[in-house]
This record gives C-alpha cells, sequence and structure tokens, in this order.
C-alpha cells in the first residue's frame, strides 16, 4: 500500500483511508485487506489453467502478450477511473471522450493533413481540460459525479457527429506504422507499441498512487472526505486533479485506439465506460473508495481478456457470453466488497 508520510496528521489521515495502523487479520493471520485482489489473482490464474487445459495453444507467451495487445486501450482508461473511484467519484465520460479523441485525430490527421505528433498532444491536452471541467463542476458547485459525467458522456459523444457522422479511416503512413509496430520480448514474441504504453502508464500509476503526496490524498479523500478537510489536505484541488487524470487517460487511450482501429467513428468505445468500472472493481477496488490497487486494475483488464479469449478459443459461444460471465463476476466481486466492508471493525 501506500508509503507512510513522516508528518503525523498526514499518517492519521493515511491509516483512516485505507484501514487501521494495525492490519485486520483473519484467525489464520491472513490480512483481510488483500482479499479482493488475491481473489482476482486466483481467478486469473484458474482461468488460464482451464484455457491450457482444453485447448491446445492456449498456454503461450504469445496468446498472453495478445491479452495486453487487445485491451492496451481499456487498461490505460481503467486506470484512470481506479483514481476516481479510489476518490469516491465515477466518471461516466470515459467512452465518450475515447470517441472524440478518435474522431478529433482521424480528421485532424485525415482530413486537415496535420502530423500525428501536432495532433496527438493536442488531443491529449483536450481530454484533460474536459475532466478538469467536470472536476470543477463536482469540486465547486458539490454536483453529484454520476449527474455531471453523465452530462459529459452526451456532450462528448454529440461533438463526435459534429465531426462527422461516418467513419473517418486513418490511412497516414506515420500513423499506420505506429500502429503496426511491434517490440519484440522473447522466443519470438512481441508486443504492440499501444501495449508497452499501456504497461509504462500502470507502473507510473503505481507510483503516483502509492508512493506521492496525491496519491495518499485520493486515498484519504475516498476514506474520509470531512476528515482529509480537517487534516488540512488539499482536497479541492485533488478532486479536480483526479477528473483531469482521467480525461487524460480516457484521451490517451482514445490515441491507443486508434492504434488498434486506424479510424475515428462516434460509436467508438460504447460502453467503454463500464468496461473499465468492471475491471477496476474486479481488480480490488472498494465502489465506496479510500481502498484498492492500481495493479489490482491490471489485473481485472487481463481477466476481463482471459474470459474473452476463452470463448473465442471455445468457437461455439456466441460473444454475449463474455457479458453474461462478467456480468456474474461483477455481482461476485460487489458481494466480495460487501462482506469486506461489513466486516470491517469500528473506529
Amino acid at each position: 500500500m501506500s508509503a507512510v508520510p513522516s508528518a503525523p496528521a498526514s499518517a492519521s489521515v493515511a491509516s483512516t483511508a485505507q484501514g487501521p495502523a494495525t492490519p485486520v487479520r483473519t484467525r489464520r493471520g491472513f490480512d483481510r485487506k488483500y482479499l479482493p485482489l488475491t481473489a482476482t489473482i486466483s481467478l486469473l490464474l484458474a482461468f488460464c489453467v482451464l484455457g491450457s487445459v482444453l485447448y491446445t495453444g492456449f498456454f503461450s507467451l504469445q496468446v498472453f502478450l495478445n491479452l495486453l495487445i487487445d485491451n492496451a486501450f481499456l487498461c490505460v482508461v481503467a486506470v484512470g477511473m481506479t483514481f476516481v473511484i479510489l476518490s469516491g467519484g465515477i466518471d461516466l465520460s470515459v467512452g465518450s471522450v475515447i470517441a472524440l479523441t478518435t474522431m478529433v485525430s482521424a480528421s485532424l490527421v485525415q482530413n486537415h493533413h496535420w502530423s500525428p505528433w501536432a495532433s496527438m498532444p493536442l488531443v491529449l491536452a483536450m481530454g484533460t481540460g474536459f475532466g478538469a471541467l467536470q472536476g470543477v463542476l463536482i469540486q465547486r458547485f458539490r454536483l453529484q459525479p454520476f449527474i455531471v459525467t453523465l452530462a459529459g458522456m452526451f456532450l462528448a459523444r454529440g461533438l463526435c457527429y459534429l465531426i462527422s457522422i461516418d467513419s473517418i479511416s486513418i490511412t497516414e503512413p506515420t500513423y499506420s506504422g505506429l500502429s503496426q509496430m511491434r517490440i519484440p520480448v522473447t522466443f519470438g514474441a512481441s508486443l504492440s507499441l499501444g501495449a508497452v504504453i499501456a504497461l509504462v502508464v500502470v507502473a507510473v500509476a503505481v507510483f503516483v498512487a502509492h508512493y506521492t503526496q496525491f496519491g495518499r490524498t485520493v486515498y484519504a479523500i475516498g476514506g474520509a472526505e470531512h476528515s482529509a478537510v480537517l487534516m488540512g489536505l488539499p482536497v479541492r484541488s485533488t478532486l479536480v486533479r483526479v477528473y483531469a487524470l482521467s480525461g487524460f487517460c480516457s484521451a490517451l487511450s482514445g490515441v491507443l485506439f486508434t492504434f488498434y482501429m486506424l479510424s475515428g467513428y462516434g460509436l467508438h468505445a460504447v460502453g467503454l465506460e463500464l468496461d473499465a468500472i468492471a475491471a477496476v472493481v474486479i481488480g480490488g477496488t472498494l465502489l465506496t473508495g479510500g481502498v484498492g490497487y492500481v495493479a489490482g486494475t491490471l489485473f481485472g483488464v487481463l481477466t476481463l481478456g482471459v474470459i474473452q479469449t476463452l470463448i473465442s478459443f471455445d468457437g461455439t459461444l456466441s460473444s454475449w457470453w463474455t457479458r453474461i460471465v462478467v456480468g456474474v463476476l461483477l455481482l461476485f466481486f460487489c458481494l466480495l466488497q460487501r462482506f469486506f466492508t461489513s466486516r470491517a471493525p469500528r473506529r
């Protein structure tokens, strides 16, 4: 978990947000705060073993790396969602921001002949600003994050169709080259550029969440916002920065989505915000905020990817079975979270 600051006040808030200073353990000595994450990792391993037993070639390095390649954009947007949920909020606009990013990128590069190196910083700034605006509305006017980000979802999706109602294909050579780039790993296996970027984002996010004042404040806000205010932590600015970070991750995910699809379309990433929330929850982050792990989100994304891969290897099941299985898993982890919070000791 996060490093404990030297200041007594901050240490008190960190303890309030993430649990008491003395670990809460079961009778066998297991710290229950690791229960959701342990369940996620165990489930992922069980699915991998099941796939290797049922299907030839399932348990190979390239198949595993393909999970990262195919879900790189989901991993990035889920990292941003993790910070939002840790703070006790929610962001429903991320899928629409991804679609808007693809539309703006495709329009600038393909129709207006911008360099990709000029369009990418612009769309990243646009996504960050969009998220920051939502954060300001939530913090300044004390509006519910659900309502504000729902409005942002409709706004961003509507802006897509002001650009074009049709899909815009990207044939620009630099973009195509970035899309097809492969980074060798070992034994003939390779990763795409998007997958490498996703892993870097996860690594940076783990450091930010657990080893910086910003990350500790996010945990404190999710654990007890009123207590964080009383302790003098920068609650207002942190909330704005959390949604700005989510907007940035959504825009970066949109860039990776254009690498993956080589197109911009207003219907891209429909429902992806729900997949991101599912990945975060399955990864062990409590919906009530204050407890969770960024690394767990990566395992949540991989679990969703393994489920999809198992169904595609089977060949006889409809792709809608992925939604059914994810729904069952989400319900299971919500019940697990309920057990976790209901058995928490009184402070």
